[in-house]
């Protein structure tokens, strides 16, 4: 079987995902407004992971070097096309599109942190930040939806209503 036709089945099974993730209520827009901020968070990992390799600190090199991974991953989640001569890319792409919001998000937060705790300074802040906020975009779209102004207002009249009954139920009963 050619590289080809083992890549065909991956993207059928790259449909489903999508459905799924329409099911989880993200819109078009927020899901490529995540998958771009995968990419740039990529980016700033990779250039600022660069930048802290050059040092004697060890601590600082572990962390950039963390960091350019943290970059491969993105763009391997992400950005499957940017990776497209590594022959596992597709696979890994279309686990990671199965995936819930929140697990995403816990992932790529969690992938962010880690440099950060390693080697505290201004590189590893700002290199993170952005493959941080991809987490919390991915977190955002996990809580669903913001309701509308009339189902909360009349779910606070049901509120209200349920507690002026126990209100006056209990006076009753007292009297």
């Amino acid at each position: 079987m050619s590289s080809q036709d083992e890549q065909l089945p991956a993207a059928g099974a790259a449909a489903a995902p999508e459905a799924a993730a329409a099911d989880e209520g993200m819109t078009w827009w927020f899901r490529w407004l995540c998958r771009i901020a995968g990419v740039i968070g990529g980016m700033s990992c990779a250039f600022a992971g660069l930048w802290n390799c050059v040092t004697i600190n060890p601590l600082n090199i572990a962390a950039g070097v963390w960091m350019m991974l943290n970059a491969f991953v993105l763009f391997l989640c992400e950005a499957p096309f940017c990776c497209q001569f590594i022959e596992f890319a597709n696979a890994v792409a279309a686990r990671a599109d199965r995936l819930r919001a929140w697990q995403k998000a816990a992932f790529y937060c969690g992938m962010a942190v880690f440099p950060v705790m390693l080697s505290l300074t201004l590189t590893t802040l700002l290199g993170n930040a952005i493959a941080f906020a991809t987490g919390v975009l991915y977190g955002m779209s996990a809580l669903g939806k913001k309701g509308d102004a009339i189902s909360y207002a009349r779910i606070h009249q049901q509120q209200k209503q349920m507690d002026e009954e126990k209100l006056t139920g209990s006076l009753e009963g007292q009297a």
